[in-house]
């Protein structure tokens, strides 16, 4: 069967793209970059944004809507910063890949983390929905807030996970060996820790808090960073005798 040359082509074979198939793909990439950005760009807008929309249903529509075009973008922009850094590190680990190529790997792993945030938006949606509204009194949602960061925290990072083991096969298929492989898949997923938590603690708010307007950014964007709000959220859900635990920043 030969090759897809055209968007709609790659579009039908998402499938086999997203199970990391690697000769679908090698096919890909070959296809050049118009079209694995324009497939990325509609998978990756569609996926993240449909999870982004259901986390901002806890503070407001017009949370929703702003999340649904942010998330998106925090994905892109860590998948352009991510796949210079690993151009460079790929050579010293034993896997001979440019930038292009780079980038189009580090967006296939992201097409599939955008599948399975998007299958899990009912489940927010749920936990949501069954949580203490905006306007529920002042430690009840602090509660709810905690766990929102909490668990999406946990639910993104697993996805992320997932999404670069099914890339292993990818790499393992450029670099000839499994042995580097592993390595440059280990310091990918370092490098999306760092920059996509960063990033989306910049871009925030996603949820909201209850005692500041719904906006698109920060004003104070730069204050804290996601480890520590990640830090106090987990102490204030295990600390059942003490409600005292600040708001996260």
């Amino acid at each position: 069967m030969n090759p897809p040359t055209s968007l709609a082509g790659h579009l039908g074979r998402l499938p086999r793209l997203l199970g990391g198939d690697p000769a679908a793909a090698r096919q890909w990439m070959a296809a050049g970059p118009r079209v694995w950005l324009l497939t990325s760009l509609l998978w990756i807008g569609f996926g993240a944004g449909l999870y982004g929309a259901a986390l901002g249903t806890w503070r407001a529509p017009m949370q929703a809507v702003f999340n649904g075009v942010k998330f998106p973008l925090i994905l892109l922009l860590t998948a352009a910063g991510n796949s210079f850094f690993n151009a460079l590190l790929a050579p010293l680990l034993g896997i001979q890949i440019g930038w292009k190529e780079s980038l189009a790997s580090v967006l296939l792993s992201f097409n599939l983390l955008s599948t399975i945030l998007a299958a899990f938006s009912p489940l927010t949606l749920f936990l949501i929905w069954n949580l203490p509204g905006p306007d529920s009194g002042w430690n009840a949602t602090q509660d709810a807030y905690a766990t929102i960061l909490v668990s999406q925290s946990v639910l993104i990072a697993f996805a992320g996970i997932v999404a670069n083991l099914h890339l292993l096969r990818v790499l393992t298929s450029l670099a000839g060996s499994p042995a580097p492989a592993r390595r440059l898949l280990i310091a990918w997923l370092a490098a999306n820790l760092v920059m996509g938590t960063q990033l989306s603690w910049i871009a925030r708010p996603f949820f909201g808090r209850p005692n500041q307007a719904v906006q698109f950014l920060r004003d104070d964007a730069l204050r804290g960073n996601f480890f520590e709000a990640f830090f106090l959220s987990t102490s204030r859900l295990f600390r059942s005798d003490d409600k005292t635990t600040p708001h996260p920043p």
